[in-house]
């Protein structure tokens, strides 16, 4: 690992720390990162020098009135926003009378992004202030800017607040766009290309990520530093929080003065004002102008220098010191406050916090990156870059625990924001659990894998890339023993959300020949690693009887993924014991649903069943859908159905001590949509040959009056007991997440009655209540 690292391509291609301004709220900005970082080192003679994007800004006669557009209001996104203008000093809104798609396409290109999607009339985003600066626009869509458009004239308009329009710009950036600041002096047209962290020190050019180094900005096509005079703690904060560092430290400004000394800085002309609640330095103000004081050079200062502290999960050390998996950002001993829940790649996920030790969610009422940063710093990421509202990254289960949060930013925990404390959960459900996406610092493990061969970018064979001989090989990963969990690894570190497929055959997807070899196998993820070299695997003692080539790993990703969740308290409510004959017993029998004892019992005999009703609840962000193809189901002549997964469901009963005493399980004799919420539609049922699945917001219920639908529990004894469901055991069916797969009860069963109690789904529950039930926490394995 050493030796890859010491190779300048390869450092160059790892460890990227460079970020675009115009990227700032990009959920791709972690996939396609730039190379900006490690411009120091160079490159090898022969190595074609990196083409950049080129963005010529359009030409404006100067009879147009010149305005600033922006995208504001409540419960958005990056791209999409109440529209408003900045003319002469103040930020006003456009009426939405006569607004279409053609003025929406203007104010997209206007604002950097390649195209409208949609335009949204009567405040969607909420009502704005100030004046109404444009009314009846009627644009081509071929304008430069809004200002060029057909309108009742600047100011002019009978409009109120309630008809403020909207618009959704496509994710996609224009490439090389500048960002224009909205900040910036009006007598001023500031442009900001990319601002970076670059290593000076020896001892920090080789560290993954970067944390400390010179702040440099990308004016013109160059790279210049900033004057440190007037810079304060509060623009160092920033500047860490948007690399994805949630602290800041001192640093030796002695040796930064000496090498300043040494090599003369190239300033920008300006200085920067941050309040530190910023999420990005794009947001800031601009301070003086180093030309107005009359000093192009800081006179007395130096290069700005920022040394950043990285939460736990991305600590460096020289060459690749890392944590292997993600770990919550708490003590060995501490119990977390909050998580997230539900994100297909590190630091994004919904919101969920501990309250009288039950886990619960956040109301979007009133979310916004202020709030959102407050949780990614104590998570130990950086600032955040989106505040997620609507329920968009899956709804949670349990109470709503805070509603209308408010943050002053320089919260340690989001629980010691305020929020409305008389209405928790009123008049919130679960469709509007917030959730955040942070600034993560950039690992480079991008760079170290690749799909090859697909039909898309989200799916192909796996192809890492390794040293060989002292050079850097592309090469495959063995199928064998290949499952979800490896794929959702290889998905995450692409940054292309969820597996929805692990394939142990990839002849179809014909990669470079050159990389058919297998450099890696033996591999074994628990799901939670960020790269696919910290999984298990057996290192250079290869062992790989398929080869390589056609019988390569291969993954495809999908940017939603199902979420099944048991409901307990059906559980509790439904449990009763039955004694059958043997003789009504012979299908199930057959379908292994009995205890082994039950081989020797004569027909005329009764076997005691404990049973229950199961309520199974699509929670995530698409359908679930069983691995096997129709063609492949399983049909079961004594049943008369087939089964589309032979193991759906474990049913275990354990003792206090959390031995297995009576197990069962369930093989999915049908998914379908048994009922679903108000508005959504079933779309699966099993009559007929059916397709088979459970819909998003749909749930499956099996009874408990249907064959299987049971635990055998002739052979217990009398007693106190642990009775316990998991959900998709064998994880064949890649979900958002697995850690709620789990449901436990207590259970005390007198010989001829049972009672369930204290029903709740894994993980749920705060640590010390959970410790005192025995069995899975929950369905995430941590090895295999």
């Amino acid at each position: 690992m050493g030796k890859v690292l010491q190779n300048s391509i390869a450092t160059r291609n790892l460890c990227i720390q460079s970020k675009s301004c115009i990227l700032t709220h990009s959920y791709t900005s972690h996939i396609s990162l730039c190379l900006a970082q490690f411009e120091y080192l160079g490159y090898p003679p022969g190595y074609p020098e990196p083409v950049e994007d080129q963005y010529t800004a359009p030409q404006i006669p100067a009879d147009v009135p010149r305005i600033q557009l922006r995208l504001a209001g409540e419960k958005r996104k990056h791209n999409e926003g109440r529209l408003e203008v900045l003319y002469e000093g103040e930020w006003g809104t456009v009426c939405d009378d006569d607004f279409n798609i053609h003025a929406a396409q203007v104010v997209c290109r206007e604002l950097g992004y390649s195209e409208a999607v949609s335009w949204a009339p009567s405040a969607k985003y909420g009502k704005g202030d100030g004046r109404i600066w444009f009314d009846n626009v009627h644009c081509t869509g071929k304008e430069k800017t809004l200002a060029q458009c057909e309108s009742n004239g600047i100011g002019v308009s009978d409009c109120k607040h309630s008809e403020d329009v909207g618009v959704v710009c496509s994710d996609k950036r224009i490439p090389g766009f500048r960002f224009l600041s909205p900040l910036n002096n009006n007598s001023l047209n500031i442009q900001v290309e990319d601002v970076r962290i670059r290593p000076i020190l020896a001892s920090y050019r080789k560290r993954i990520p970067v944390t400390e180094g010179y702040v440099e900005v990308k004016d013109g096509g160059k790279w210049k530093q900033i004057c440190d005079e007037e810079w304060s703690p509060m623009n160092t904060r920033v500047i860490c929080g948007m690399f994805g560092f949630p602290g800041e430290k001192r640093y030796n400004a002695r040796v930064y003065k000496m090498f300043a000394r040494r090599r003369t800085p190239s300033y920008w002309d300006y200085l920067v004002n941050c309040t530190g609640n910023e999420a990005h330095l794009s947001s800031c103000k601009l301070g003086h102008s180093l030309m107005a004081k009359g000093n192009s050079s800081c006179g007395q200062g130096i290069p700005v220098v920022v040394s950043c502290v990285a939460g736990r999960a991305f600590a460096p050390t020289p060459m690749a010191g890392y944590r292997k998996a993600f770990r919550q950002e708490v003590g060995d001993c501490m119990q977390p406050l909050v998580r997230l829940r539900g994100g297909g790649v590190v630091g994004e996920g919904r919101v969920e916090v501990l309250k009288n030790g039950e886990w619960g969610t956040i109301c979007d009422d009133h979310w916004n990156l202020v709030s959102a940063t407050v949780v990614c710093r104590e998570l130990g990421f950086g600032t955040a870059k989106e505040a997620l509202s609507g329920g968009q990254l899956g709804q949670g289960m349990g109470p709503v625990h805070m509603n209308e949060v408010q943050c002053s930013g320089f919260e340690k925990s989001v629980t010691e924001c305020q929020f409305n404390m008389d209405k928790d959960s009123e008049g919130c459900s679960h469709e509007e659990d917030a959730g955040v996406r942070c600034n993560v610092p950039a690992m480079g493990f991008q760079q170290r894998l690749r799909l090859s061969g697909g039909r898309n970018p989200f799916e192909g064979r796996v192809e890492v890339l390794v040293e060989r001989n002292g050079s850097l090989v592309w090469g495959t990963v063995c199928s064998e023993g290949w499952g979800t969990m490896e794929a959702m690894v290889v998905c995450r570190q692409l940054g292309l959300g969820f597996a929805s497929n692990a394939f142990q055959e990839t002849w179809y997807w014909p990669g470079a020949v050159s990389a058919d070899a297998v450099v890696m196998s033996g591999v074994r993820c628990a799901g939670t690693e960020m790269s696919l070299s910290h999984c298990l695997h057996h290192g250079d003692h290869l062992s790989c009887p398929k080869g390589g080539a056609r019988h390569a790993a291969g993954v495809s990703c999908s940017e939603t993924a199902p979420d099944l969740v048991l409901n307990p308290q059906v559980v509790e409510q439904t449990t009763y014991i039955e004694d059958r004959p043997m003789f009504m017993l012979q299908c199930a029998y057959e379908e292994n649903c009995l205890a082994s004892t039950s081989s020797s019992t004569p027909a005329n005999s009764y076997r005691r069943l404990l049973r229950f009703s199961s309520q199974i609840h699509n929670n995530g962000q698409s359908d679930f859908r069983p691995k096997a193809s129709r063609d492949s189901w399983v049909w079961h002549d004594c049943h008369r159905h087939y089964h589309s997964m032979e193991i759906f469901t474990h049913y275990d009963l354990l003792s206090l001590n959390g031995s297995k005493v009576a197990e069962g399980h369930k093989a999915s004799f049908c998914l379908e949509d048994s009922e679903c919420d108000e508005g959504i539609e079933k779309k699966y049922e099993c009559a007929n040959f059916g397709e088979q699945g459970i819909t998003v917001g749909c749930w499956d219920t099996y009874r408990h009056d249907i064959d299987c639908q049971w635990v055998d529990i002739t052979d217990v004894k009398p007693g106190d007991y642990t009775f316990q469901i998991v959900i998709n055991p064998n994880y064949e069916v890649a979900e958002s997440d697995y850690t709620n797969n789990v449901v436990k009860c207590k259970s005390r069963y007198d010989g001829h009655r049972i009672w369930m109690y204290n029903c709740h789904i894994g993980g749920s529950i705060g640590g010390e209540t959970e410790e005192t039930f025995p069995g899975l926490l929950n369905n995430q394995v941590t090895h295999r």
